[in-house]
């Protein structure tokens, strides 16, 4: 039979360095203050049954929306004929508007494509969504959009302000087979 106290030599040697190691470990030296903080984020937590798992699918755009950067625009403006005041085309991005594809009569202000200070301005309608090439006799001159006063068959636009006589509103609304004018008002 083996000694016994042969082994409880190595088992006397180990328990007195852990209580050395852990005698020499005071209030300064502390590893709490020696180990650097976890600076990265958390794990996050598993989802729980009770809440749903957050859906990774994008909602589908509302095709009624307003968008100024639908295709439709850009192509409109490019039929347009240039600027009479500069001779350039017309900026195909919109300064502001309504468009929508769902509204019976919509709108969009674009500029003259030129680096004059004042370009010239002018309204682009839609019908649902398709361009009115021949809507009325003119659509130059108008600066904005009053939205207030707009709806999805009633375009509201400004004239540019600024001109004596010439600032105001004009109302252009859908009748069912064009375009008419239905109000003005000077401001």
């Amino acid at each position: 039979m083996p000694d016994v106290s042969g082994a409880v030599k190595p088992l006397a040697v180990v328990g007195a360095l852990a209580a050395i190691l852990l005698a020499g470990c005071g209030s300064g030296d502390s590893t709490v203050a020696k180990t650097p903080q976890n600076t990265s984020p958390p794990a996050a937590a598993p989802p729980s049954a009770a809440a749903p798992a957050p859906s990774t699918a994008t909602d589908p755009a509302d095709p009624c929306a307003v968008n100024l950067a639908a295709p439709a625009i850009a192509k409109a403006v490019s039929e347009l004929p240039r600027d009479p005041r500069s001779g350039q085309p017309w900026s195909p991005e919109p300064v502001t508007g309504n468009y929508s594809d769902c509204a019976d009569l919509s709108a969009v202000i674009v500029k003259a494509n030129t680096n004059a200070e004042n370009p010239s301005r002018r309204a682009v309608l839609f019908h649902l969504g398709q361009f009115l090439p021949q809507t009325v006799p003119d659509t130059y001159g108008f600066s904005g959009i009053d939205l207030a006063q707009s709806n999805g068959d009633t375009v509201a636009l400004q004239t540019a302000s600024g001109i004596p006589g010439l600032s105001g509103t004009v109302k252009f609304h859908w009748n069912g087979k064009g375009v008419e004018i239905v109000g003005n008002t000077a401001r």
